[in-house]
């Protein structure tokens, strides 16, 4: 995805809706450019297109969270991908990040991606992976499953590595989620002590929310964006993190 077309999605994501004829202006491109744009981005899963104009996807608002500073994100996900090695199983939680580190994966085809998001399933659907989609309880909003159902799945299954999204850190509370059900299928994956990884933009390092997810303390690393204060990754590594920082800079490689 090239820069112009970031430019796009995120116009559509902010503004809900956007014609060819403003994208051609603000872009300062042809309206046959921007046309072949919406068609390979509608392609992608990344928006749908209507006659003569442009919509966010109708989802739990992943792809629209996707878009939400996804420059950054897809800079996270690529670092993410690269550290998993050809053949492996993986977890891959919810979250926007998440979902862009699966879209990164899938053409893999000796990999198998185990999820409790229905959307990252979906979005996996002509993959060359394995896709494994954890059972329970549809959490509609989410699109996760959750449950005892889906506890008991996870405890049957095994994974070398698990990337989890986050809502919240904080020093005195450690990594924190908005949701109670989804919070307790994290804490049932921190129990197969596999790698578990964080992998969340720095905007989240300074929130907190009601539910813990390593109350135990099992998580082992975090990426993250290098615009995360020093003070904060002095503490992550203090906590026993190891702390990746990825440059997310215009033009960084």
């Amino acid at each position: 995805m090239n820069a112009r077309q970031q430019q796009i999605l995120q116009m559509v994501v902010e503004r809900g809706r956007m014609n060819v004829s403003d994208l051609s202006r603000i872009t300062g491109v042809s309206e046959v450019t921007i046309r072949q744009d919406l068609n390979l981005l509608e392609k992608q899963n990344y928006l749908r297109r209507a006659h003569g104009y442009a919509m966010p996807l109708e989802s739990d608002d992943v792809e629209t969270r996707m878009m939400n500073n996804f420059p950054v994100k897809q800079r996270l996900a690529e670092y993410a991908a690269s550290l998993v090695k050809d053949g492996e199983t993986i977890f891959i939680e919810n979250g926007s990040s998440n979902a862009l580190l699966a879209r990164a994966l899938g053409h893999n085809r000796r990999l198998t991606l185990i999820t409790a998001s229905s959307h990252i399933a979906w979005l996996l659907r002509e993959s060359e992976c394995e896709v494994i989609l954890v059972g329970g309880s549809y959490q509609k909003k989410s699109e996760t499953m959750v449950g005892p159902l889906a506890r008991a799945f996870i405890r049957q299954i095994n994974f070398t590595k698990a990337f989890i999204g986050i809502d919240g850190w904080q020093p005195d509370t450690g990594f924190t989620g908005k949701d109670m059900l989804r919070s307790d299928l994290v804490s049932a994956v921190l129990d197969k002590e596999s790698e578990t990884i964080v992998l969340s933009d720095s905007s989240k390092f300074s929130v907190t929310w009601p539910w813990p997810l390593d109350a135990q303390h099992k998580f082992r690393r975090v990426i993250t964006d290098n615009a995360l204060d020093r003070r904060t990754v002095q503490q992550l590594e203090e906590s026993g993190l190891k702390v990746d920082l990825v440059d997310c800079r215009d033009g960084a490689s």
